[in-house]
């Protein structure tokens, strides 16, 4: 069972990485937001606004994942079940739209998000579901996960190498859902 230590820790992560990767949003411009790495290769090449499309898309997917782990006994999020509710702004259309309308889509994601796991009891967070890209982890893997991606992308969005690196199971390939 999580402490109330860890909860704590965990919503003051949360708080800390997504106010850092606000932070480094701070002076780009709209038409450097857009530009891609021409080095990348696929998630590294994308621009600012195709990852604060996928940030908001993945914060709802992991959500999705974290209700089932919740609803459900060790969930198997590969079956078709797990809802897949398309975003406003979806990443292939990402450059249409402006800096503050994709924070804005982010932002309202991670309310939501945030909302879920204030209710989290904390038996709860020991709840798992199965992904195949991740394996089976617990709701509280999943909560930190989220603190860990915002960490991510904001070293991607500042040019520099991130100190997290996502776990994949083994055999799951690295291409990431958009």
């Amino acid at each position: 069972m999580a402490t109330q230590a860890q909860i704590d820790e965990l919503f003051e992560k949360m708080a800390e990485e997504r106010a850092a990767l606000l932070d480094a949003l701070e002076g780009i411009e709209e038409e450097q937001a857009e530009l891609q790495p021409p080095e990348g290769e696929g998630e590294e090449g994308w621009s600012v606004k195709e990852q604060l499309t996928h940030l908001a898309g993945m914060d709802r997917a992991y959500r999705q994942w974290v209700i089932r782990a919740l609803a459900e006994d060790r969930p198997d999020t590969s079956d078709g079940k797990t809802p897949n509710v398309p975003l406003d702004v979806p990443q292939e259309e990402a450059h249409s739209a402006d800096i503050p309308t994709l924070v804005a889509q982010m932002n309202a994601e991670r309310a939501e998000t945030l909302e879920l796991a204030r209710g989290i009891a904390a038996e709860q967070y020991e709840r798992t579901a199965f992904v195949p890209a991740f394996g089976e982890l617990t709701v509280m893997q999943w909560l930190r996960s989220y603190y860990r991606h915002d960490r991510m992308h904001r070293a991607q969005i500042r040019g520099e190498e991130s100190d997290y690196k996502p776990n994949f199971a083994e055999g799951a390939s690295e291409a990431r859902p958009r």
